[in-house]
């Protein structure tokens, strides 16, 4: 009894300190209005939309594992003379990045397990921001006003894919040796500063002795600083400028429909994150992956047969397999073309593209509204079409790193390959945008059969002559509106012959891109409504 009475009086003391604190800090930050507003912030609950999740999970798994795996890596090029409990490499002359790896592979209570979770999880958060990424193109989720949270995003895949190019070199093996050396060459090829380059980077020659310790220091510090940074500003816009939403009874460009903060969306959320870990840690336990001790350590003299990087670089050494070995001098200077256009050129371009993709679109539609509901793929046939070309050409690149694995496996000739695929990575492309055109335009002209004629009942009936029918039934409300709103500018007027080269071109541009349409049948009161729906909630559907 005395026992109760004590804790009792413990707990009063303690809600009676945490409200007073709480007053305290509240007096001087708004913390309960932004708790109230955060807490019944709504949330989409489209599958589509915990592709972000899955990727803010990740993060978190490979921050939890990863800062485990720092207490016993030691990340110095110095040699050592392998005496650990994997026999078949004792004796042999290490770096001692090598051995600890070794060690914590096999030494390490949970070691391996912990190791290969961090891989998977690197793996799975860049293809999860990757997809995260298609998501938000193809439904147009970049638009204004979330612009620069689009940059923010593609910065964020930047920065993920150094970070897991220096955490796949970090153990020294035999694979993530050959890497370097790729990573070396690639920086060679650089003109006029290149040599001076790598000479900082490695401290000297090729491999030099300094290397592991700076990327060590880049992966485990510089880089997750500013993930950590960026993710942070990436939630803050997320929050403040509202999640995108799919066209349905209720939403509209001005308005925002889902389920609360808490309880509903942390719920699920948590559910989600547990099963994020769950399945790595399964993965951990059952997949064997980089067993760096098959590969053996890394010498410069040596290369392991059918080396292939992670899938997320892997366009990149399909690209290097691709160009034809073109070289020049210019000036006294070795101008390495075979290097330089598919290792620093090309994923040059590629950034470029995505950072500036949004105002792209936004320049050649002329477009100044904001945009909170999600278009439908198919609605937007030329964006979806240039997505899909891009993934093709991303995909041609992938395999053709592996052509000699290709060859080997088939027993086709390497020669032959090579040239398939470089004619594949340039018709590959065309034919898919134009393939991926018709098909969404397809879509189209049946979403406007359906308005038409109403979907079909399954019943099918037969008049006194013989002939068959199939009777349909009128659409459902809900399927009626997600066909209706929709929001497909129309082309620019062209500003005639006499006008300045960039208006005609941003004009034929615009013609392109917005000609190839089909229109939705729909009545005068359902065109204002629609209008109505799409108003913007800023400017009140400002055009140029």
């Amino acid at each position: 009894m005395l026992f109760r009475k004590r804790m009792a009086r413990l707990e009063a003391r303690a809600r009676q300190a945490a409200f007073i604190g709480y007053v305290g800090v509240d007096r001087r930050a708004p913390v309960s209005e932004m708790g109230q507003q955060l807490m019944r912030k709504a949330f989409p609950d489209h599958w589509s939309f915990l592709l972000g999740e899955i990727a803010l999970y990740s993060f978190i798994v490979l921050v939890v594992t990863g800062s485990y795996l720092t207490l016993f890596f030691d990340p110095s090029m110095g040699e050592a003379i392998y005496k650990g409990s994997y026999e078949p490499l004792v004796g042999l002359q290490v770096t001692k990045a090598y051995e600890s790896t070794l060690y914590i592979s096999f030494d390490v209570r949970g070691g391996l397990l912990i190791r290969q979770m961090h891989h998977w999880a690197a793996l799975i958060f860049v293809a999860a921001i990757g997809v995260h990424m298609l998501r938000i193109f193809f439904t147009g989720a970049f638009r204004r006003p979330r612009e620069l949270n689009w940059v923010l995003g593609v910065t964020l895949f930047l920065l993920t894919l150094l970070e897991g190019f220096c955490g796949y070199s970090l153990p020294d093996d035999l694979l993530s040796g050959t890497g370097l050396r790729t990573a070396n060459t690639i920086v060679l090829s650089i003109p006029v500063v290149g040599t001076y380059l790598s000479h900082f980077l490695w401290g000297g020659p090729f491999p030099g002795h300094v290397l592991i310790p700076r990327l060590y220091i880049v992966h485990v510090l510089f880089v997750p600083g500013l993930l950590i940074a960026l993710i942070g500003a990436h939630l803050v816009l997320v929050i403040y400028l509202k999640h995108s939403q799919w066209s349905a009874p209720g939403k509209t460009n001005r308005n925002v429909v889902g389920q609360p903060m808490f309880p509903h969306f942390t719920a699920k959320s948590s559910g989600l994150c547990l099963m994020v870990f769950g399945v790595f840690a399964t993965l951990g336990g059952v997949a064997q992956i980089n067993p760096v001790w098959a590969y053996g350590p890394y010498r410069t003299d040596q290369a392991s047969t059918g080396s292939q990087p992670d899938w997320y670089v892997g366009f990149l050494e399909g690209a290097l397999r691709l160009m034809p070995p073109w070289e020049n001098t210019v000036a006294g200077h070795s101008v390495m073309w075979n290097v330089l256009l598919p290792a620093v050129v090309l994923p040059g371009v590629v950034f470029m593209v995505l950072y500036l993709y949004p105002y792209f679109e936004k320049w050649v539609s002329g477009d100044l509204m904001e945009h909170h509901l999600c278009d439908r793929p198919r609605d937007r046939p030329t964006r979806t079409g240039l997505g899909v070309a891009a993934l093709v050409f991303y995909a041609v690149l992938l395999v053709a790193g592996g052509n000699d694995v290709i060859a080997a496996s088939f027993r086709i000739s390497v020669e032959a390959l090579t040239w398939i695929f470089r004619v594949s990575v340039f018709a590959g492309p065309v034919i898919a945008f134009m393939t991926t055109k018709r098909i969404c335009l397809a879509l189209q002209a049946h979403d406007r059969q359906v308005l038409e004629e109403g979907e079909e009942s399954g019943k099918v009936s037969q008049d006194i002559s013989g002939g068959i029918s199939d009777s349909h039934r009128p659409l459902d409300g809900k399927r009626r509106y997600r066909l209706l709103v929709r929001d497909i500018p129309h082309p620019l007027e062209h500003p005639g012959e006499r006008a300045p080269h960039r208006r005609r071109l941003r004009a034929t541009l615009s013609n392109w891109y917005y000609r190839d349409r089909v229109d939705m049948p729909a009545t005068t009161e359902e065109r204002l409504q629609i209008s109505g729906k799409m108003l913007d909630p800023a400017s009140g559907g400002e055009r140029e």
